[in-house]
C-alpha cells in the first residue's frame, strides 16, 4: 500500500522546488502552478516554488539565488519522469552555481503505483473502459518525451509494465518524441501488426506542451490529456520531497538524493 503523504503545517521544512522543463505552450506554467496548488492542500504551510530549466519564467537559477539569500534550505523535486540529463546534469549543475544554498535533488518522479494511478486516471477520462483492457483488440503507447540516457529508457519501460498490470493485462508500449525509438507512429504500427487495431495514447507528460500535442496527434483511438494537477501526481510530488527530505545518508547534502 501506497503510504500517503502526511497533511500537518510544516513551515520550518525545507522549500520543495518543484523543477518542470519549461514550454512555449502558454498552457504549460498555468497547469504546473495547478499541480502545485494541489501540493500545498496536502502540506499547508509548507513553501512550494515552481522554477523552469528553461523559457518559463522563473528559472531555476533565478529561484535558488533567491533562497540562498533567504538562508533557505531546498529539496529540488524534479517534474520529469526518469534519469536523463536535465536531472542527472542540469539540476547538479544549478547547485554548484549558488554554494551558499544547502539543498538537495530528489528522484525524477519515475516508476511509482502514485504515476500508474495518474495515468489511468487520465486514459479513464478519455474514455478508456475496463473492458478495454481484456480486449484482444486493444492496446496502449505510453508516451514520453525521450533520452539518450539508457536509464530513462529502462524507467519508461517500468512505468508501462506497471501500466499494462493496472490496466488488466494490455499491452503498453514505450515511444518517444525525441532522442530514442520508437516514436508514437512507429509504436501504433507495433502494436497494429499484433492485432492491437484499438491503440489509445496514453500521456506521460505533465503539463500541455509540443511533444504531447504531438503525441496525442497519432492517437488512432483515445489520447489521455497531460497528466497535469491530477491528485496522484501532486501526492508523488510530495512523496519524493518527503524521500529525499527526510533521507539519512552520508551522501553530501549537493549530490542526487538517489538515482
Amino acid at each position: 500500500m501506497t503510504q500517503e503523504p502526511k497533511t500537518t503545517s510544516d513551515s520550518g521544512a525545507a522549500t520543495l522546488v518543484a523543477v518542470g522543463h519549461g514550454s512555449r505552450d502558454p498552457r504549460a506554467r498555468a497547469t504546473l502552478g495547478r499541480l502545485l496548488d494541489r501540493v500545498r492542500e496536502l502540506r499547508p504551510g509548507l513553501d512550494v516554488r515552481l522554477a523552469h530549466i528553461e523559457l518559463n519564467a522563473p528559472l531555476l537559477d533565478e529561484t535558488l539565488a533567491d533562497l540562498a539569500a533567504e538562508g533557505r534550505d531546498a529539496v529540488l523535486v524534479p517534474l520529469l519522469f526518469a534519469p536523463g540529463h536535465h536531472v542527472t546534469h542540469d539540476l547538479p549543475a544549478a547547485l554548484a552555481a549558488t554554494p551558499a544554498l544547502r539543498a538537495r535533488i530528489a528522484r525524477p518522479l519515475g516508476a511509482h503505483p502514485l504515476l500508474v494511478e495518474a495515468l489511468a486516471g487520465r486514459l479513464a477520462e478519455a474514455g478508456w473502459t475496463p473492458e478495454d483492457g481484456t480486449s484482444r483488440a486493444t492496446g496502449v503507447v505510453l508516451a514520453s518525451a525521450g533520452s539518450r540516457d539508457p536509464r530513462s529508457g529502462a524507467e519508461i519501460r517500468r512505468i508501462a509494465a506497471l501500466l499494462g498490470e493496472r490496466l488488466g493485462g494490455v499491452p503498453v508500449v514505450p515511444a518517444y518524441a525525441s532522442a530514442a525509438a520508437p516514436t508514437v507512429p512507429e509504436a501504433v504500427r507495433a502494436l497494429a501488426a499484433r492485432g492491437r487495431h484499438r491503440v489509445a495514447v496514453a500521456s506521460c507528460f505533465t503539463a500541455p506542451g509540443l511533444f504531447a500535442t504531438r503525441a496525442a496527434a497519432h492517437a488512432p483511438w483515445l489520447a489521455a490529456a497531460p497528466l497535469g494537477a491530477h491528485p496522484a501526481l501532486a501526492r508523488l510530488v510530495l512523496h519524493r520531497y518527503e524521500q529525499a527530505h527526510t533521507a539519512r545518508t552520508t551522501t553530501p547534502v549537493r549530490e542526487l538524493a538517489a538515482i
